[in-house]
């Protein structure tokens, strides 16, 4: 587990780096973080997808000032644009890991919140599986995903920022005939696969960790993963 520095066109990104075990070859997971950027919950999870056979990167999108860059982030979600900063920072966190020779040439992103909304809109972006937790945005799922790469997501359904958009998800990738798997869990709210501090408060906010739901739900990640990730899958084409 380290930190590493990715070369992005728009200047150098920290990111934190957690390896399996071994020689490899991995799969690699791109993991996006929410508004409290690489924090220990988030450097915790890449080190639980270690631990898992999967080699993760955590960038960290507010690199160059969380007050500088999270008005474009929002700007890039609510045009759906794909030639933003943060998209092009996310990219160079795939390409740090299709370049290690113990990558097996496969990556996925996966997302929280923010990077949740991230993970969908770069799912068309050479990525071989899409993992996002209640992604923020519009919800404009049928104009950004076609040609996206397979999807696994997880939503609360009581989350006030996602009401009734993982059925429309399930719908759309339907539609689209993009192979998915989407859940929403009885009972929990936004962030409920993040064990940030503060809980108690969290939950008066309706935002509280749920083991149960996040459980399952890396149940059903790592699932889609073995399918999507193998090596005799064919690999998402670069746009």
């Amino acid at each position: 587990m380290s930190s590493v520095e990715l070369d992005a066109p728009d200047g150098t990104v920290g990111a934190y780096l957690a390896v399996p075990e071994g020689d490899g070859p991995w799969p690699g997971v791109v993991i996006l973080h929410d508004m409290l950027g690489v924090s220990t919950v988030m450097r915790d999870t890449a080190q639980m997808l270690a631990a898992h056979g999967y080699m993760t990167i955590a960038p960290d999108l507010f690199s160059r000032g969380k007050v500088r860059c999270v008005p474009g982030m929002f700007r890039e979600l609510l045009g759906s644009r794909r030639d933003g900063a943060t998209v092009r920072d996310i990219l160079a966190a795939r390409e740090y890991l299709l370049k290690d020779s113990r990558n097996s040439g496969k990556v996925a992103v996966a997302g929280f919140c923010l990077g949740g909304a991230f993970a969908l809109l770069t799912a068309t972006e050479g990525f071989d599986v899409s993992a996002p937790f209640y992604p923020s945005g519009r919800g404009n799922y049928d104009e950004m995903l076609r040609g996206s790469c397979p999807i696994v997501a997880s939503y609360g359904q009581h989350d006030p920022a996602n009401i009734g958009r993982g059925p429309k998800l399930e719908r759309t990738l339907t539609e689209l005939g993009v192979p998915h798997d989407v859940k929403t869990y009885p009972g929990v709210g936004h962030s409920f696969a993040n064990d940030h501090s503060g809980q108690a408060l969290l939950r008066v906010a309706g935002l509280g960790h749920d083991a149960d739901a996040t459980s399952d739900a890396w149940q059903r990640i790592f699932a889609f993963f073995e399918t999507h990730l193998a090596t005799d899958q064919p690999t998402t084409p670069t746009p």
